[in-house]
């Protein structure tokens, strides 16, 4: 049991921090689909800046930098050039995967596997000898904590929440929902880049292509079923990482008497089942996306 538990919090921790940042981008008014683009690019350079500097810290520096710039190229292309979010998005994460994958072989002269002579600072041995966890990993209840709080008590979240479902009202009360998606979008940054360094530098401690299968898509659907509320988007996003964990453990039990590419579809399949859910329990009703007032903006 306790093997479960453990493989539910590495897989579920990187998916819970992009699920926040996907959730706090909605609430501003956007549907973030650059989420995949922005974690891998924040995995790519966790690993790269361990090799170049020796350190771990210099290394996260230098990945919330750049998934932080990713972010911000969001923000310009759809606030600025007035682009449609959803192609916005998808081409951030066709740039992050292919710049990845381009910097890599770039640096090393081929695609192969990238691996960095140590990852994140650990805390364990955690639930006996099973395993260590990185400090990622009990971080995030704290940060999905503030979030709640930063978005439910304070000033700014309200704030915030006006701008992304009434951005003419909220310029009533002296609000600018231009900068507030800017800084909504930049904090999402920081939160794919602790996403994306738990998953490289967490328990791998290596980078390879594609190593976000589809994390990015998925913490999307987390968003929309967990009504992009931050304690249900998350717990929407733990159970995707439990379902995926459900399918490793059926893979190691039953062996070759079921598929395995259906029990590796399982995360997938709770996904769509997720928004499917998610569309029928509120009447189809669809979420705030600001995106005909980015237009008339």
């Amino acid at each position: 049991m306790n093997d479960v538990i453990i493989a539910i919090l590495r897989s579920g921790t990187p998916l819970v921090y992009v699920t926040l940042a996907g959730m706090i981008a909605q609430r501003a008014g956007v549907w973030n689909l650059g989420l995949e683009g922005i974690m891998i690019i924040g995995s790519c350079a966790i690993i790269l800046g361990i090799m170049l500097t020796n350190s771990f810290w210099l290394a996260m520096l230098i990945a919330i930098v750049l998934c932080v710039l990713a972010s911000v190229l969001l923000w310009f292309v759809i606030d600025r050039l007035k682009a449609n979010p959803i192609i916005a998005g998808l081409g951030l994460t066709g740039l992050g995967i292919g710049g990845t994958a381009l910097a890599v072989e770039s640096i090393f002269g081929s695609q192969a596997t990238v691996s960095a002579p140590f990852g994140a600072p650990k805390l364990g041995p955690a639930f006996g000898d099973y395993g260590v966890l990185s400090i990622f990993v009990p971080s995030m209840p704290f940060v999905v904590l503030g979030l709640w709080v930063l978005l439910r008590r304070t000033r700014f979240g309200l704030r915030l929440a006006a701008c992304g479902e009434h951005p003419f009202a909220a310029r009533s009360i002296g609000a600018n929902p231009s900068r507030m998606r800017l800084i909504a979008l930049c904090i999402g940054g920081v939160l794919c880049a602790l996403g994306g360094a738990e998953l490289a530098a967490g328990s791998l401690q290596f980078f390879a292509q594609g190593m976000t299968s589809g994390r990015g898509f998925m913490a999307f659907a987390a968003v929309i079923f967990g009504a992009a509320h931050p304690i249900g988007s998350s717990f929407a996003a733990l159970f995707f990482a439990v379902v995926g964990a459900i399918g490793i453990r059926a893979q190691l039990t039953f062996g070759d008497k079921v598929p395995q590419d259906l029990l590796q579809a399982l995360p997938y399949l709770a996904t769509i089942l997720g928004v499917w859910l998610s569309g029928k329990l509120r009447g189809g009703a669809k979420a705030a996306t600001g995106f005909a007032e980015l237009k008339d903006q």
